[in-house]
């Protein structure tokens, strides 16, 4: 017999939610877990049962169930069924007295790391080394959950203000930035190259969508070893046409971020309690130029760009000054900023690009982008670079473009620096870097 379908026939069996078993007190329920933790009482057995959401408390007695409670072991996914009960001293304030349960799949081996502990405990290393197991541990998990409500709240906010998801190739034929930084592959006898930003096809989206935005993987071929850099991360990007100026994209911009951070305490709190996180409070965001900033650090003007350490005093200079978490850093000088991007009218030496700085780290860079063709022309024989290399990017501007700009935000910078983590690969499910390719 044929095994029919219906587009509403989910089984509710094998997933439950939070609200569901609190929703449940003094009813039976059946579900499916993972054994998170089993702890042997004289005469009962507390069973922790660990779901894609959160872990529930759960009582076995051999006189309510008579299952063999040995022939569970952490790990061990089962279907369990029980009587949810009231219970204030409880996770969630409930408790599932186990009446039944199928072992689903028992592991092979034990976790090589404590999975039930509140923290893991061991060293960053270890835990990219045994990836599997350690996101097993809930804290652990948790983070990707923020990172499930940045992306979620970026998108609804973006859409809500007339902006168009796209999704861009990532395999290119020429390098948006320009620069050595690109890892280089061969497609089909050619040379290609993995993207390091959506630049180029999200401005030429512009032209006929005005508004949009992706969320997608970049990629950076930087030597670096640092607690902030990835060579592969989450880009959080938006580009929009008829700006004034970049101070358009600011002010879009901070209006995402008090919209995320709202979706966040609406979604996550439970997240956020759990992992202790203090989310910002954002009112306005102060904006320094490049050159005002290195006066509050009391440096010479005769820098291109800012070094973490100044990146974390410019935070502590906003925290004191507006009570902000939250600083702009606009007008860089030209030499250190791509080629796409506009020239100040004040100073053709400056460029109309911004970075933003949140809790001592660059999370974004963004400004005005050059939408007049003979000007971009003219700024890439500056950056020694031929208009011919990449004229189908310059096909934009050729056939006309609004004035528009966007940037990029670092989603795995973000959500370090929110749940206060102290390196970026806490941040990441399975990071790249210069020494991670595997898991």
């Amino acid at each position: 017999m044929m095994d029919m379908r219906t587009a509403d026939g989910l089984d509710t069996i094998k997933q439950i939610r939070l609200a569901d078993v609190v929703s449940s007190a003094g009813k039976d329920i059946t579900f499916c877990a993972c054994i998170h933790k089993l702890r042997k009482m004289s005469g009962f057995t507390f069973v922790l049962l660990r779901t894609g959401e959160t872990v529930f408390q759960a009582v076995y007695s051999a006189e309510l169930c008579k299952k063999n409670i040995d022939d569970l072991c952490e790990g061990t996914y089962i279907k369990v069924s029980g009587t949810v009960i009231d219970d204030g001293r409880a996770p969630h304030h409930i408790e599932i007295q186990i009446k039944d349960f199928e072992v689903l799949s028992k592991p092979k081996e034990l976790y090589p790391l404590h999975v039930s502990d509140k923290v893991l405990g061991c060293s960053i290393e270890t835990n990219l080394e045994h990836r599997s197991s350690a996101l097993r541990n809930p804290r652990e998990k948790m983070v990707f959950k923020i990172s499930e409500g940045v992306c979620g709240g970026f998108r609804e906010f973006l859409i809500k203000n007339g902006f168009t998801e796209i999704h861009t190739p990532k395999i290119v034929a020429a390098e948006a930035e320009g620069g050595a930084n690109v890892f280089k592959l061969k497609y089909f006898g050619k040379d290609a190259f993995l993207a390091q930003s959506p630049q180029f096809y999200k401005q030429t989206c512009v032209a006929f969508f005005d508004r949009v935005f992706e969320i997608a993987p970049v990629y950076r071929a930087e030597k670096h070893n640092s607690t902030r850099h990835l060579n592969e991360y989450i880009g959080l990007d938006f580009e929009m046409g008829y700006i004034n100026d970049m101070s358009d994209v600011m002010d879009m911009e901070t209006a995402m971020l008090k919209y995320v951070m709202n979706y966040l305490k609406e979604y996550y709190s439970y997240e956020i309690s759990e992992l202790n996180i203090t989310l910002p409070e954002i009112d306005k965001i102060p904006v320094l130029t490049f050159f005002e900033a290195l006066d509050v650090l009391k440096k010479t003007h005769n820098q291109f760009d800012l070094d973490p350490q100044d990146e974390a005093a410019l935070c502590e200079y906003a925290k004191k000054e507006y009570n902000s978490e939250f600083i702009f850093i606009e007008k860089f000088p030209g030499l250190k900023r791509p080629f796409y991007a506009m020239d100040s009218k004040e100073d053709s030496k400056l460029a109309e690009s911004f970075d933003l700085l949140f809790r001592g780290l660059e999370i974004t860079t963004g400004g005005q982008r050059i939408h007049d063709y003979d000007q971009q022309v003219a700024k890439l024989k500056k950056y020694n670079i031929e208009p011919e290399a990449i004229k189908t990017y310059l096909e934009i501007h050729k056939y006309g473009m609004p004035p528009h700009g966007g940037l990029g935000m670092g989603l795995e910078r973000l959500v370090m620096k929110l749940c206060n983590l102290s390196n970026i690969r806490q941040a990441s499910l399975f990071p790249r870097d210069i020494n991670h390719l595997d898991p």
